[in-house]
């Protein structure tokens, strides 16, 4: 959702976190990503492009995790 929001495709949030193509895709499809660190990469990556994520219960209705763009923020 969050690379999505970013208008990126999976090369393109690769490229910026550091990682593989694959691992992008993997991580995405729920797989087992190697080290905590690769996740932060990922993590790290979105959050500079704009996404912020939402834990769970804090916004109105008291929904689930999420993400969103912050308002400053320009996809694409």
């Amino acid at each position: 959702m969050a690379r999505a929001a970013l208008e990126w495709n999976a090369s393109q949030l690769a490229a910026s976190a550091g990682v593989g193509v694959a691992t992008v895709n993997r991580f995405e499809r729920g797989g087992v990503v190697t080290t905590e660190e690769t996740v932060t990469k990922l993590r790290v990556a979105l959050e500079g492009a704009g996404v912020e994520f939402i834990p769970e219960g804090l916004y109105q209705g008291d929904g689930g995790a999420g993400a969103r763009l912050r308002a400053n923020s320009q996809a694409g």
